[in-house]
C-alpha cells in the first residue's frame, strides 16, 4: 500500500510520528518472514524503521533476515549473542531512533491497521504502554487446539490479552506499543528475566506511575506451538519465571497464578491417597478430569479439537504449575 512516505514526502504529519518496529528471534524461520512482512504491509502513513535482532540460530533465521534487509531499506538486522529475548530487545531498542517502539515477535503477525489504532490509542490515553488481543491462530489441528485453549479462560485464566475485554487500564498486555522514554527511564528490559520479561517491565513502568493500557481492537495473530513437547516446555518456563517475579516484587501474585500449582497438588494427592488410602480419595481428581472433557466438549469448535484439547489442556495446566513449584531461586543470581 503506498503511504505519504513511500511516494516522496518525508514529512512527519503529527498524527503519525515515526516508529521503530523491535523484535527478537531465534530458530523463527517457519515464520519470521510473514511477521516482517504483516508489519510491512502496515496502513500507517508514518516512517517506519525495523531492527531484527537474531540470536544464534540452528536453522536459517539470519539468513532470512538478512534476505528482507536487503529487499527493504527499512529493515536494519543486527546481532543478539546471547540468544536471550530482553538482551536483543534492549539491543534493538539501542540501534532504533523512534520515540514511539512497537513491539512485535517472529511467531505472530500484527493487523493492517495494528500501529495506526496503537498510536491513536497511546495519544488519546497518554499511557506509555498499549496492547490488545494475542489472538492466537493454529495452522494444523494440533495448533487449533492450542488456539482455542490460549483464548478461553478455561486455559489460560481471565488475562484480557488472551480472552478479549473492556478497554481500560491494565497489569500487562501482550507485545507493547511504547513511548520510548518510559522505558528508557526504567532502564529498559530486565536482561536476567529470560522469561516474564514484558510483565516484569510493565510492573516497573507503573511503579513509576506509568497506565499500561489495554485496547481489544489491537489484535495480533500468534502462532501456537505445534507440539505437546514444545508446549510443555512453553508452560513450564511461563510457570517458573512468572514464580520470579512474584518473588522480585513482593504482591504481585494472584489466584490466577496461583490456580494452576495448587490444581496440580491437589492431583497429586488425590492420586497418591487413592492408591495408598481410599479409592474414593480418587475423587478430586476425577472431577478434575470430567470438568476438563466436558469444557474441551464446551469451547471446541469441531471434533479435530475437542479430541486433542484434554491433553493440551492438562499439559498447559501441569506444566505451568509444576513451573511455578520448582522455580528455583537462583534463575536470576543477583
Amino acid at each position: 500500500m503506498a503511504t505519504h512516505f513511500s511516494l516522496g514526502d518525508k514529512s512527519h504529519p503529527t498524527d503519525f510520528p515515526p516508529v521503530s518496529i523491535i523484535l527478537t528471534v531465534l530458530n523463527e524461520e517457519s515464520h519470521l518472514r510473514s511477521a516482517i512482512q504483516a508489519a510491512l504491509n502496515s496502513d500507517y502513513q508514518g516512517e517506519i524503521e525495523i531492527v531484527i535482532a537474531v540470536g544464534p540460530s540452528k536453522d536459517q533465521t539470519m539468513q532470512i533476515a538478512r534476505e528482507i534487509a536487503t529487499e527493504d531499506s527499512r529493515v536494519k538486522v543486527i546481532e543478539n549473542p546471547t540468544g536471550k529475548t530482553p538482551s536483543g530487545l534492549n539491543a534493538a531498542l539501542q540501534n532504533s531512533n523512534n520515540e514511539i517502539v512497537v513491539r512485535i515477535d517472529g511467531h505472530s503477525e500484527i493487523e493492517f491497521d495494528y500501529i495506526s489504532k496503537a498510536v491513536a490509542t497511546l495519544r488519546r490515553t497518554g499511557a506509555v504502554n498499549v496492547g490488545g488481543v494475542m489472538a492466537a491462530e493454529g495452522m494444523t489441528a494440533f495448533e487449533k487446539a492450542v488456539a482455542r485453549a490460549m483464548r478461553s479462560p478455561i486455559g489460560v485464566g481471565a488475562a484480557k490479552f488472551h480472552t478479549g475485554g473492556s478497554e481500560g487500564a491494565t497489569d500487562t498486555v501482550y507485545l507493547g506499543v511504547f513511548q520510548r522514554r518510559a522505558i528508557e527511564e526504567i532502564g529498559g528490559y530486565d536482561e536476567e528475566f529470560v522469561r516474564a520479561q514484558d510483565w516484569e517491565m510493565n510492573y516497573r513502568l507503573r511503579e513509576k506511575g506509568g497506565v499500561i493500557w489495554f485496547n481489544p481492537d489491537l489484535k495480533v495473530t500468534y502462532r501456537p506451538r505445534s507440539s505437546i513437547r514444545k508446549l510443555a516446555k512453553q508452560y513450564f518456563e511461563y510457570g517458573r519465571w512468572r514464580r520470579m517475579v512474584s518473588r522480585t516484587h513482593k504482591g504481585t501474585v494472584n489466584f490466577r497464578y496461583l490456580a494452576p500449582p495448587i490444581n496440580l497438588i491437589i492431583n497429586i494427592l488425590s492420586l497418591a491417597f487413592g492408591v495408598l488410602v481410599s479409592p474414593f480419595l480418587f475423587i478430586p481428581s476425577a472431577t478434575y478430569v470430567l470438568a476438563i472433557l466436558f469444557s474441551s466438549l464446551y469451547i471446541g469448535k469441531s471434533w479435530a479439537e475437542r479430541i486433542r484439547l484434554p491433553i493440551v489442556l492438562i499439559t498447559m495446566h501441569f506444566s505451568w504449575g509444576f513451573g511455578f513449584i520448582s522455580s528455583p531461586r537462583n534463575l536470576i543470581t543477583r
